[in-house]
């Protein structure tokens, strides 16, 4: 597996049942189920190709037994008969799973563990967490092939609640602030500037409401990095 799923991988509860959404080839599932990990497992995926790449990692391991890949979407791939612990959906936008999340919510138990790797979008993402009363228990940043990653792991507890600022950069990384957190935001905030920048230049009119929220961010940034 990618160093990225690996660290994903790493936040797995020993004899979870797990649903992987958006499994793409099934590789983090069959490989949990080698490793002795998880109990059981269903690989949701919602586009023929993928799916089959699924069928055919699982049917390699011998693994069809102990894990079922379900051609769905998104959570419409959970029955309640799973008994499902564990919920990752990893490799797309922050608003994909967010909505993900909010259009089949009825499906989850609220006992479950989310194990979230989005691709950009994670302020929205974490908004949707805090609304559904989930509190952030673990987050990490890596770097993978000149790209950050961001994991974030979620249970809910009941009511949270975080700042605007903890939501965009995320609240337990702001406390942390490693090496890779810092490294991630002063190339956002040269690319942030070169932004604000052109709009200033462009002949067509920027919304007001857009300029005023990039003018924010590389406040937050700014004092971030001071």
């Amino acid at each position: 597996m990618s160093e990225r799923l690996e660290r994903v991988a790493a936040h797995m509860p020993v004899g979870a049942r797990l649903a992987d959404i958006g499994s793409d080839h099934g590789y983090l599932p069959v490989a949990l189920m080698n490793r002795g990990v998880i109990d059981a497992a269903v690989a949701g995926e919602v586009a023929m190709t993928p799916f089959l790449a699924a069928e055919r990692t699982v049917d390699e391991n011998q693994l069809g037994a102990r894990i079922s890949v379900r051609l769905a979407s998104g959570l419409a791939a959970i029955e309640p008969a799973d008994g499902i612990t564990v919920v990752s959906l990893c490799g797309m936008g922050g608003e994909t799973i967010r909505d993900i999340l909010e259009r089949d919510k009825n499906r989850l138990s609220g006992e479950e563990r989310l194990i979230l790797q989005p691709n950009g979008g994670e302020q929205p993402l974490r908004q949707w967490l805090m609304e559904n009363g989930y509190r952030i228990l673990h987050e990490e940043l890596l770097r993978e092939h000149r790209f950050y990653y961001e994991i974030i792991v979620a249970e809910r507890t009941g009511p949270v609640s975080y700042s605007a600022e903890e939501l965009y950069f995320g609240p337990l990384q702001l406390r942390e602030r490693s090496p890779v957190f810092l490294a991630k935001w002063q190339r956002l905030l040269q690319l942030k500037r070169q932004t604000l920048a052109n709009f200033a230049q462009a002949r067509q009119q920027v919304a007001d409401e857009r300029v005023q929220s990039l003018a924010q961010q590389i406040r937050w940034i700014t004092e971030l990095l001071a």
